[in-house]
């Protein structure tokens, strides 16, 4: 991707800004070899506006979660900027980085290993108060939990509970009160989904669309679920070992994908003709990527931006 980011791919006064991003992790040397590094991500930018999800997608170890965590500097870039609001999080120190947490949160895949079980999960959600606002009291700060539990849809007698006492979409629940606790503006949505059920799966999808409505929230929605990704997501972006191939309107891309990798991608969405489906699969012929690497983006209709051969 080039260096500067082409002014169509950005929205107008984004809330969160990354440019040329690259995360490399050290391989250990054997024998006396070389060492070496493996390059998760490379050179990706992006820009997600005030109220926007962006949806994330790629195959697993495409580098989709190692973005997520780079973004929100749990796991900081190699190399790259990643600006919040104005602000360079790179350059924060590590106290003014802790203040910034509370306007920038991540929603994990696994909510069980989110939560703490030796908590309960009203304590667990009153954590976010008790370290970011400590002027709170005690009955304040119950108060605010119950009025979290409620707006997420959960009973706030159930506050006491422990994480085993709840099925697996209410835990994801509770993960998203705590998320909305200090009132972000930016959450990474890292595979919300993929652990629940189908049906539950689209009742927090429908939730997340719900708090976006009423708090303004942007998301980063990294998602394996295709469907999901279109009916939740304005933009979405693939990746593909590390590089962004493609990034366009949901509509747009999904009804006209132009990268073979998207083609491919795309095509793994089963449709419930079989007809249809075998007579799609052969229209894609054989397997056209081989080795080769993405190149820069280029515009190849308007917001449609599309990887070019090296």
């Amino acid at each position: 991707m080039t260096a500067t980011m082409p002014q169509a791919v950005r929205p107008s006064c984004p809330v969160i800004s990354v440019r040329n991003l690259s995360k490399a992790y050290p391989l250990r040397a054997w024998w006396g070899g070389k060492a070496n590094v493996f390059r998760a991500v490379h050179d990706v930018s992006f820009d997600i506006a005030p109220g926007e999800t962006l949806g994330l997608v790629g195959e697993s170890g495409s580098g989709k979660s190692t973005i997520g965590r780079a973004v929100t500097m749990l796991n900081p870039p190699t190399s790259g900027t990643v600006t919040f609001e104005g602000t360079d999080l790179a350059k924060l120190a590590p106290r003014a980085m802790r203040r910034m947490r509370s306007r920038i949160q991540t929603v994990f895949q696994d909510p069980y290993a989110a939560l703490n079980p030796r908590m309960s999960v009203g304590a667990y959600v009153a954590e976010a108060f008790r370290l970011h606002r400590p002027h709170m009291g005690a009955p304040e700060r119950r108060a605010a939990v119950a009025h979290l539990f409620e707006r997420v849809g959960l009973d706030p007698a159930f506050m006491g509970r422990f994480p085993h006492q709840f099925s697996g979409g209410q835990r994801q629940r509770i993960c998203i009160a705590r998320a909305i606790a200090l009132n972000p503006s930016f959450i990474v949505a890292d595979e919300p989904i993929a652990a629940l059920d189908v049906s539950i799966q689209a009742q927090v999808v429908n939730l997340l669309q719900d708090l976006q409505a009423d708090l303004g929230l942007s998301y980063l929605f990294i998602s394996h679920d295709l469907r999901m990704v279109r009916y939740l997501c304005h933009r979405v972006a693939v990746l593909w070992r590390g590089r962004i191939v493609e990034l366009a309107e949901s509509d747009q891309l999904y009804e006209d994908p132009r990268h073979p990798y998207t083609q491919r991608l795309l095509s793994a969405v089963p449709l419930p003709d079989p007809v249809a489906e075998r007579t799609r699969l052969a229209a894609l012929g054989p397997e056209p990527l081989g080795e080769r690497q993405p190149g820069d983006l280029v515009e190849v209709a308007p917001g449609h931006w599309v990887a070019s051969d090296d």
